[in-house]
């Protein structure tokens, strides 16, 4: 699944819009609803959303034999 169908995906279960995650980020809604259709986000970009729609944000890598290996929060910065 496409990062823009994930976050479209949140905004529903976080009820809310685009344009409000938006204004929670600074950003014009219009800005985000652009970089959302680009889908060009950094890990730092994600656990911004995360942080303003008060979701958690999860990075793992996952081995072909289910083996995860968890990315800590020193990691993701």
């Amino acid at each position: 699944m496409r990062i823009d169908d994930q976050i479209k995906i949140l905004c529903i279960k976080s009820d809310l819009t685009i344009s409000e995650i938006g204004r929670r980020l600074n950003k014009t809604p219009q800005a985000f609803s652009q970089k959302i259709k680009r889908g060009n986000f950094t890990i730092d970009d994600l656990q911004e959303i995360a942080m303003v729609t008060g979701c958690k944000l999860e990075c793992n890598f996952v081995l072909p034999n289910g083996e995860k290996i968890q990315l800590s929060e020193e990691e993701k910065l």
